[in-house]
This record gives C-alpha cells, sequence and structure tokens, in this order.
C-alpha cells in the first residue's frame, strides 16, 4: 500500500501522510505553532458584508425583510 504525501500548507514541504509524521499536515511543530499564531492573530480571515440590524438605517431605497 503506497502511503499519500501532501504539501505542508505552511511552507510545502512534502509530508507522508502516516503516524511517522506527527504533526501531519504540517512538516513540524514550528509551522504548525506557526500557523497557529496566524489563526490566534486573525490574520485568516473570511471576507463578510454585514446587513444593517436597524432597518431605518438601511440605504434609501433598500427593501426591509418581511
Amino acid at each position: 500500500m503506497r502511503t499519500r504525501v501532501v504539501n505542508c500548507p505552511r511552507c510545502g514541504a512534502p509530508v507522508e501522510w502516516s503516524s511517522a509524521s506527527p504533526w501531519r499536515p504540517f512538516c513540524s511543530q514550528r509551522c504548525k505553532v506557526i500557523d497557529l499564531g496566524a489563526w490566534a492573530t486573525e490574520r485568516y480571515r473570511v471576507p463578510v458584508e454585514e446587513e444593517p440590524e436597524d432597518p431605518e438605517s438601511a440605504p434609501p431605497g433598500a427593501i426591509p425583510e418581511q
């Protein structure tokens, strides 16, 4: 059976996807901690446009939800 090899999401190094790689999908503890730090400091974000909660603050011409 072939062992699957993936790229480290942080540095791109090849990583064997098996119990022999304790930090998978990362190549090392260092890459794992750097990635965790990026999440903790909110460097990874999904852009969102928030809708106004108050119908009176909606832009002119907007149709209120019913």
